[in-house]
């Protein structure tokens, strides 16, 4: 018995102590030296090019500019269920940014997610679908973030608890659902299918907010594209789980991700607004083989094609007389005048907003309102945070869920309420400081 027990003891041991060497390899990688900042001129104006419309893909601006900060210089704030991390400076910059990085440590950074000193990076930066990028389109990213203005900034400190706040843990992560790779190619598709495929599950990461996550903050595999959350937003499904009245197809999609608005699906808002911001300088093909991939996600659309027409008032035998009014007074001149953009209001029949099970986009659309875009006749719309409370802000949404989206209504949207308006006014508050606001998730920019 001694001796059975000593060798178990012996086996454990051996089992620890290479489970502590593994974990050790995973954990630990070498710094990669420094450089002297590239010269801007040691770039061709061809490369740099075609890195600026692959950051404009990726949404690099969105994520790594604060409002009142220069260019790429970091330090929005993330937050996560597990507290908040703060983006990165990514100017050549070279004592708070990534000038004395080489190529090489920036490669790693996509494809590995580690930092150029070997510290593992947080997966709010989607090297998950990073990793998928080119070595040719990550040099071409790397020529135009070194051709950037410098700007030294340093971001504020993560606010993480323990254990999280101890970077070897990421390691642990990566073994459990990291995987590095290329997309793969189907050769019974098309070019502009597969260049779509690459675009959407790499550098677009699109998945990174559409699809829903884990208790461990990974996506969870068996569920891409079904839908996720993005701050106080909630990205819509994407594929055949879609709750839009009309399917989307490559048409509406190509000219959604173009102009930000499509007469079936509405405008952009929320953070897919900096999204088409960004998209509308890039490349035409790039954009169009985006919507050929996501339309063929999606499912085919409806034999007939018939779009819902809007429901007559008298409709809606679960809604009082009082709801009636508020949407009479608030929605019913914009949305069933049949005027033209900008000041005609969508069909609300074909409202995703109002379909799905999640009402929080339609709250946040309501209380903030949507604002002009230069240089486009798309949707305008006032918002009635200041106009209307909670309770007839409920009783509008109610109504609008029932009469248009013929469904029932939303569970605790009284809260939904509460907290949109909350999210709302710390918004407000955190644009007033410039350190810590994102830009206005419901207005469209130029990258």
């Amino acid at each position: 018995m001694a001796g059975q027990l000593r060798i178990i003891t012996g086996i454990a041991a051996v089992v620890l102590v290479a489970g502590a060497a593994a974990g050790f390899a995973v954990a630990w990688r070498p710094s990669i030296a420094a450089i002297a900042p590239p010269r801007p001129d040691a770039f061709g104006p061809d490369i740099v090019k075609r890195g600026r419309d692959l950051a404009a893909i990726g949404n690099c601006n969105t994520c790594h500019t604060v409002r009142g900060g220069g260019n790429y210089a970091g330090g929005l704030s993330v937050p996560t269920p597990f507290g908040t991390i703060f983006s990165s400076n990514i100017t050549p910059d070279a004592e708070t940014g990534i000038g004395h990085w080489p190529e090489a440590a920036f490669v790693r950074a996509m494809r590995s997610g580690v930092s150029r000193d070997g510290h593992h990076l947080y997966p709010t930066f989607p090297y998950d679908h990073f990793t998928k990028v080119s070595d040719t389109d990550d040099r071409a990213l790397y020529a135009f973030l070194m051709t950037r203005q410098p700007v030294h900034a340093s971001p504020p400190a993560n606010r993480l608890s323990f254990p999280l706040n101890y970077r070897p843990m990421i390691a642990g992560w990566k073994l459990l659902y990291f995987r590095g790779g290329d997309v793969d190619s189907d050769a019974t598709r098309s070019a502009e299918w597969n260049r779509g495929a690459y675009l959407v599950d790499g550098l677009a990461h699109c998945g990174a907010c559409h699809t829903p996550r884990n208790a461990l903050g990974a996506e969870r595999v068996n569920a891409q594209f079904s839908g996720g959350d993005v701050d106080s937003w909630h990205a819509y499904a994407l594929n055949d789980t879609s709750h839009a009245p009309v399917r989307w197809n490559a048409d509406a999609l190509h000219a959604y991700l173009r102009r930000g608005w499509h007469p079936d699906h509405g405008t952009a808002r929320g953070p897919m607004a900096d999204v088409v911001g960004n998209l509308s300088d890039v490349a035409d093909s790039d954009v169009r083989a985006i919507a050929v991939y996501m339309a063929d996600i999606s499912g085919a659309p409806a034999p007939d094609g018939k779009r819902p027409a809007p429901p007559p008032a008298t409709d809606t035998p679960q809604a009082n007389a009082a709801d009636a009014a508020i949407y009479a007074a608030a929605c019913a001149t914009c949305h069933e005048s049949h005027r033209p953009l900008p000041y005609g209001g969508v069909n609300l029949a074909l409202s995703t907003a109002i379909a799905s099970p999640d009402p929080r986009n339609l709250v946040n659309i309501v209380l903030s309102g949507i604002g002009a875009v230069e240089g486009e006749r798309s949707p305008i719309m006032p918002g009635f945070a200041a106009s209307i409370d909670d309770t007839q802000m409920v009783a509008l949404l109610n109504y609008l869920r029932v009469r248009f989206g013929k469904q029932p209504v939303w569970g605790d949207l009284d809260k939904t309420v509460r907290d949109a308006r909350a999210a709302q006014t710390v918004l407000l508050t955190a644009s007033h400081d410039q350190r810590d606001a994102p830009a206005d998730s419901l207005q469209r920019g130029k990258p």
